[in-house]
């Protein structure tokens, strides 16, 4: 056509036209060259070749050189009349030429007996390769199918194990299938799911075409295709003189006969016997006239009447319709009608609804003006322009949008059709795009399809790296985070992926571990931290990520450094570095943290001090520098009253219910302390309050043993830290003085937030017990004043704030002590006494009593009156030999009975 000074040719698919009117663009110019489809009219002024579908070509204009491609469809049922008016009367000045298959010869040799017929033999070789699987289809396949849901199906299918495809079908309009072909041209996808439209001359680049079925329903009824449909479509394969090959799919039910393979391998196909014709002009007289010319019969050989289309079946609707027949009153009204029933059904609602949607139409083109408002073209445009949803529902819109198209480029129908053909061409390209997205997302996965390109030799190749929110890129492409060393698939990817994610992760990313690995043996202090990991668990982190786990070690200050699982993945020296790093930070941490527990193990090697201080340090330290005076009661006793000033000066505190080193209750230490017993009993490791916490009311902690070694005692319901309600104590017994019962001020207990029941619980646990005021006549204020013990005041006295000062020559105050910080009493306010009385603590049993736990004696129930009418009866002991627990001497002492 380019070498002729004018030329045309028609298309049987708008695709096609599209894709063969860029090339010649790309030759002649976009000044030069028309493109006319149902749906699409660009013609410049000046235009002299033309790429046309074969419904649209203009055939009163002159050209020096006229062809029709795919001549063979003059055999379709529904569209094979328009390609054999086409041979029969479109012709060139210069040449006319019509492109089809080998069984088109005999029909041409009879229509146009002065035909030159030139066969060209295809350059490459068409092989069948049998019945293959989806997952052993090799790449750059092309997979037929001939519904929409199996070519849905089958591109799903190809997305969980390929990658994805590009999908091609005939309703999609020309931007979204040139966006999905070149996603195919391109190789961003090696696979291409299509339906029959591909057999149409779409130039791809194909290797091999897979039939997903051999049968397809016609508009009629299911049928098997002719062979000449099975070349067609299968003749895809291979390009120029690169071979191809064909075949099914494997578990689909299809496969050729051996007939049909050899006569495809040797492209011989049964000759055509007709071609369908129409009257191409028929009169206009009347409806009635023109539908009896259109329904006539041809009187030439080779040629039989088409069966009824859908634009004839809506034109005899139309006629039977009263307010349709009420318009036409002239020749040009019955044009116009059969132009109106001529619109294409795109939507394909099928022939009722499209007849009545045609008859609204002709309400408008059929009187007035004769044109349809704009009002209801815009409005239809603006009802479809909405980019939301998924690919059949914006399908659907373009082919709403493709109607209003058609309708916009005929030049009669609108006031302003060059506006509104441009309004809706944007309206489609805009649906098109959303489209192309839509189908993008739903069949293709790039991830995996690059992914499934890399081989292990060229994986070097592809950049590999971390963005700022961990993500880990291959070649750009997200397939998960690198948390710590721990790589996690990125939870969007589908069960079946995951496993190729994990692989491409330990392909790609040793490298990066490994330089991650120098990083920690690199890192500063303060990029390291204690804490519980997921399942509590005390664990060493690095930048937030877990290191490893501390495990039981040789003893409680000697841990050990367990890696987790992805560290401990690593190989020979990165794994060595890590290792070693961890372990010279927790060694710093617990020289810094536990210097109480480290300070009692030096106080236990001391030669020149006694060694009943020193058993005691010892046994302290395995306690974690905190314990109940009753669990270190033997270790106390043995030790001379000469000696305790050394073990005060090595930094242990005595007090009345526990002994402690007073670094041990600093907040670090707390934390490692927890951290060391969970490693050691292989247990969780617990929550601790607040650093600043000196009372709690509402913590709960699992058992005695956790609430010391965070550093506090239960009182009732209620916790204090063990350094402050030493404190309580100690000024308890400055008040008692030498005698048994007294009274004192308890402002400073009351400043910690110590309720009255809590108040009485210490206090009981001391030795003490609540009195009522005496009976006697009250003092008065001043004399309470003066004969009240007043809590001695530490330092100046400020603000006139009553802070006592817990040092003792023995031990310095725990840093961050908050006791600064509490409310305190004012010197100034009335002092409330309480009343208490010294009963005394039970002495502590021998070591072999304490390991056995006497059960408490439940009276009988006969003696209950008894016990009621006389509290202060000893109850009966308990019928074994055993010793009374440490409970039941304070239980007894609390009614003031001894054992």
């Amino acid at each position: 056509m380019c070498a002729h000074s004018s030329g045309m040719i028609g298309f049987p698919l708008r695709l096609l036209a599209r894709e063969i009117y860029d090339r010649v663009v790309a030759i002649k110019g976009v000044n030069q060259v028309a493109l006319i489809t149902g749906e699409e009219r660009i013609e410049p002024p000046h235009a002299r070749w033309y790429c046309c579908t074969v419904e649209s070509m203009p055939v009163q204009k002159d050209f020096a050189f006229v062809a029709i491609d795919e001549g063979q469809l003059g055999a379709d049922p529904e569209r094979g009349h328009i390609f054999t008016d086409r041979i029969l009367h479109a012709r060139g000045r210069e040449e006319t030429m019509i492109l089809g298959s080998e069984s088109l010869r005999p029909l041409i040799r009879t229509l146009l007996a002065e035909a030159e017929i030139i066969s060209r033999p295809r350059f490459s070789v068409l092989s069948y390769a049998g019945t293959k699987k989806l997952s052993r289809l090799p790449k750059r396949s092309a997979i037929v199918a001939f519904s929409i849901e199996q070519v849905y199906a089958v591109a799903e299918t190809l997305r969980r194990m390929r990658g994805g495809a590009a999908v091609v079908m005939g309703a999609l309009s020309p931007r979204t299938r040139n966006a999905q072909v070149a996603m195919f041209q391109s190789g961003e996808v090696d696979y291409l799911v299509a339906t029959d439209a591909i057999g149409m001359g779409l130039n791809l680049d194909v290797s091999h075409v897979a039939f997903a079925s051999l049968s397809k329903f016609d508009g009629t009824r299911r049928r098997r295709l002719t062979v000449a449909e099975m070349a067609q479509i299968a003749g895809r394969a291979g390009r120029h003189q690169r071979d191809g090959s064909f075949g099914t799919l494997a578990g689909e039910g299809s496969e050729f006969s051996p007939e049909e393979v050899l006569a495809i391998e040797n492209h011989e196909f049964p000759r055509l016997d007709w071609l369908y014709w129409r009257d191409a002009e028929p009169r206009l007289d009347s409806v009635a006239t023109l539908i009896a010319d259109l329904e006539s019969r041809p009187d030439r050989p080779g040629l039989m009447p088409a069966p009824r289309a859908i634009d004839l079946s809506v034109l005899k609707r139309l006629s039977e319709m009263p307010d349709v027949q009420a318009l036409i009153r002239h020749p040009v009204d019955v044009a116009r009608l059969w132009e109106v029933a001529s619109l294409p059904d795109f939507r394909q609602m099928g022939e009722e609804h499209h007849s009545r949607f045609v008859g609204s139409l002709w309400h408008y083109l059929g009187q007035g003006d004769r044109v349809l408002p704009q009002s209801l073209f815009a409005g239809e445009l603006a009802r479809l322009d909405n980019i939301q949803g998924d690919v059949d529902t914006l399908s659907a819109r373009i082919a709403g949008v493709r109607t209003w198209t058609y309708i916009a480029h005929r030049i009669d129908w609108l006031a302003d059709p060059a506006v509104m053909a441009e309004r809706a061409r944007a309206l489609e390209t805009k649906l098109s795009d959303a489209l192309h997205d839509a189908l993008r997302q739903r069949f293709v996965d790039r991830r995996t399809a690059m992914l499934l390109r890399k081989t292990v030799g060229d994986s070097a190749l592809f950049p590999v790296e971390i963005d700022g929110a961990n993500r880990v890129l291959v070649d750009g492409e997200d397939i998960g985070t690198l948390q710590g060393f721990s790589f996690r698939v990125d939870p969007s990817a589908k069960a079946g992926d995951r496993k190729l994610l994990l692989a491409a992760a330990e392909r790609h990313l040793t490298g990066l571990l490994r330089q991650k690995a120098r990083d920690v043996a690199m890192a500063e202090d303060s990029d390291f931290a204690l804490a519980s990991d997921g399942d509590g668990k005390p664990a060493i982190l690095w930048k937030g990520e877990p290191l490893g786990l501390l495990t039981k070690g040789r003893s409680l200050m000697q841990p050990v450094f367990t890696p987790v699982k992805a560290v401990a993945g690593l190989e020979g020296d990165a794994l060595r570095e890590i290792a070693v790093r961890a372990e010279s930070w927790i060694e710093t941490q617990l020289a810094k943290a536990m210097g109480g527990i480290v300070g009692l193990q030096q106080l236990s090697q001391q030669a020149d001090v006694d060694g009943n201080v020193r058993a005691l340090a010892v046994q302290l330290a395995e306690a974690g520098g905190i314990a109940g005076r009753h669990y270190l009661a033997d270790a106390i006793a043995a030790l001379p009253k000469d000696a305790r000033g050394a073990a005060r000066k090595g930094g242990i505190v005595f007090g009345a219910l526990d002994i402690y080193h007073h670094a041990a209750l600093k907040p670090a230490a707390a934390k490692w302390r927890a951290a060391l017993f969970a490693a050691r009993d292989g247990r969780s490791m617990p929550q601790l309050p607040p650093e600043s916490a000196v009372h709690l009311k509402e913590w709960k902690f699992a058992h005695p043993g956790e609430a010391r070694n965070a550093g506090y005692r239960r009182v009732g319901d209620e916790y204090v830290r063990i350094d402050l309600a030493e404190r309580v104590i100690k000024k308890a017994h400055e008040a008692r003085g030498q005698v048994n019962s007294f009274s004192m001020d308890m402002a400073f207990a009351t400043s910690l937030g110590l309720s009255d029941a809590g108040l009485k619980a210490l206090m009981r646990d001391a030795g003490f017990r609540y009195m009522e005021a005496p009976a006697e006549k009250a003092e008065t204020q001043e004399e309470l004043d003066a004969t009240a013990v007043q809590c001695p005041v530490s330092g100046n006295d400020q603000d006139g704030l009553v802070i006592h000062d817990q040092t003792e020559s023995e031990g310095a105050t725990p840093d961050n002590n908050p006791v600064d910080a509490m409310q305190a009493v004012p010197l100034a306010q009335p002092v409330h006494l309480t009343h208490w009385r010294w009963v005394g603590l039970p002495k502590p049993r021998p070591q072999e009593q304490r390991t056995q736990r006497a059960r408490p004696v439940r009276p009988k129930p006969k003696d209950t009156a008894n016990s009621k009418a006389n509290p202060e009866r000893v109850p009966p002991k308990a019928k074994d030999a055993s010793p009374p627990s440490a409970l039941a001497l304070q239980l007894a002492a609390l009614k003031g009975l001894k054992f």
